[in-house]
């Protein structure tokens, strides 16, 4: 098992990213954005300044944190947009030694995404073939986020993703704090809010990567927490990792002073950096809590 993060959220810019993880005493970025824009959108001339970067400090990226298919995705768009980026990523993650990239399954509302709406489905699981077939010939690993997109509606809807498409190029990333703020659409409204070990429990089996987020429901509204605080299941679903032998990320997302999907959080340079390194300090000590010790 290694340590990971989304390291956007300490700093905009690559130097502080690294900085940030050097000061965690960790050799892993999981990259998403780079000064405003996602890894696979950058100029080759930035790319190749972050890659001199990287190896002169010593840092790896070990995943693409991509924008395929994301909540900005709409099954109305042209799936040329998802390929392009696709393509784009491989040869990226190819010259970084990245071998998985994280994705997720379109913008669908939760009316769309019920289980009886098999148009939709259709559609998802077409596009999703098609961009695990590009990742296999590619030669990576198409990671799937549970997310507020279809495949994130429930673990169900995973499952039935991962059975339809069987592709060996497409995997689970688990996310832990994701099912605390999304709706299980299955069954009549009002839809209950998903649990995190229930979701976890029934895709175990297919998860290749983690993120680490917690938090909780208040007033209606998703309130983050540090990693264990909340409502997440972390430290149950962490043993559980353990037992089974797991060796793969763990990657901190903790949405604390920043949120990349809700510009309405915001916080200075200095605050980015402090708490991404606080978080990450006390994701350690729940580690070693379990005695669950990470190699690098």
């Amino acid at each position: 098992m290694y340590l990971t993060g989304f390291a956007d959220e300490a700093a905009k810019g690559i130097d502080g990213q690294i900085e940030a993880t050097k000061t965690l005493g960790w050799k892993f970025i999981e990259s998403r954005t780079i000064d405003g824009q996602n890894i696979h959108d950058i100029s080759d001339e930035q790319f190749d300044a972050v890659c001199e970067k990287l190896a002169a400090a010593g840092i790896r990226i070990n995943c693409f944190g991509s924008a395929i298919a994301n909540w900005a995705s709409k099954l109305s768009d042209p799936v040329d947009i998802c390929i392009g980026q696709l393509k784009r990523a491989i040869p990226r993650m190819h010259a970084l030694g990245a071998a998985l990239i994280r994705i997720m399954s379109f913008n669908v509302s939760e009316s769309e995404s019920r289980p009886e709406n098999s148009a939709v489905a259709g559609e998802v699981i077409r596009r999703i073939g098609m961009l695990a077939k590009i990742a296999e010939d590619g030669g990576v690993t198409l990671v799937h986020e549970n997310c507020n997109t279809w495949g994130g509606r429930s673990w169900a809807h995973t499952l039935r993703l991962l059975d339809a498409v069987r592709s060996s190029a497409l995997k689970l990333v688990f996310d832990t704090g994701n099912p605390v703020a999304e709706k299980d659409v299955r069954g009549e409204e009002p839809y209950r809010y998903q649990n995190s070990w229930e979701f976890y429990d029934n895709v175990k089996d297919h998860v290749a990567y983690v993120h680490i987020k917690d938090g909780r429901i208040i007033d209606g509204k998703m309130t983050y927490t540090f990693a264990g605080d909340g409502d997440g299941c972390v430290e149950r679903i962490l043993a559980d990792l353990k037992r089974r032998g797991y060796d793969g990320g763990l990657s901190i997302e903790p949405h604390l002073a920043v949120v990349p999907h809700d510009s309405s959080v915001k916080a200075g340079d200095q605050i980015m950096f402090e708490n991404y390194v606080e978080y990450g300090r006390r994701f350690e000590k729940l580690l070693a809590k379990l005695q669950w010790k990470p190699h690098q």
